[in-house]
């Protein structure tokens, strides 16, 4: 599992990395806000630890910045203040558990992992979401803003990559190996054409486009701004 602790207290930003890893996590480790947002929103983790007070950008805006671009990864809060406004403001920015320093390691490990089987859960949904983006798995109907979007097999199954992983860079090789099982790049336009085609079919009409283009690195599903 891959985890992203944002905390600027060094020493118990040690400590916590320390136990997480010794309990089988990959760990990351950003120690100011501005960092930990930018990783947060661009890379992909498994689940999400942050302090609520950090430097420059605070732990409650990195959570607002992730939902705003479609990262579902689940973000646990802690916190010094644990009063019951601050909990619900917590929750209430997009956070998925909130707890309160100081706190034992065993009860850090227990939350992480019910929010990673709640979210395992979710992934086995019917039904994926993204904005006004909606993709039925069980009757591979795809529609945006209520009107049904005609798709190939191979552009649906192009989009239920990206939607699954709505929010996080996808590189062209991981496209390669999701969508069409090659391990190795035939040096051709394959993946450019279906995203040029799948771009059309999802983002023509609309004032909001969601696949994005993020240059020499892949493609993102998200909203902007």
């Amino acid at each position: 599992m891959q985890a992203l602790l944002i905390e600027d207290d060094i020493e118990a930003a040690r400590i916590l990395v320390k136990g997480l890893r010794e309990s089988g996590y990959q760990v990351e480790h950003a120690a100011d806000g501005a960092s930990g947002r930018s990783l947060a929103c661009e890379q992909r983790y498994d689940i999400v630890i942050t302090d609520r007070m950090l430097p420059q950008v605070d732990g409650l805006a990195i959570i607002e910045a992730m939902r705003g671009r479609g990262v579902t990864t689940p973000v646990l809060v802690l916190s010094a203040l644990g009063g019951v406004d601050d909990r619900v403001r917590g929750l209430k920015a997009g956070g998925d558990d909130y707890l309160t320093k100081p706190f034992a390691f065993a009860e850090l490990l227990a939350r992480m992992e019910a929010l990673l089987r709640r979210q395992a859960q979710a992934h086995s949904t019917t039904r994926l979401r993204v904005e006004d983006l909606e993709f039925d798995l069980l009757a591979r109907r795809v529609t945006r803003g209520g009107r049904e979007l005609e798709l190939t097999a191979r552009e649906l199954k192009l989009l239920e990559f990206l939607m699954r992983r709505a929010g996080q860079v996808v590189t062209r090789t991981m496209l390669l190996e999701g969508v069409w099982d090659l391990h190795f790049d035939p040096q051709s336009n394959l993946i450019d054409v279906h995203i040029s085609r799948l771009r059309q079919a999802v983002d023509r009409g609309t004032d909001q486009p969601l696949i994005h283009t993020v240059r020499g690195t892949g493609y993102v599903l998200r909203r902007e701004g």
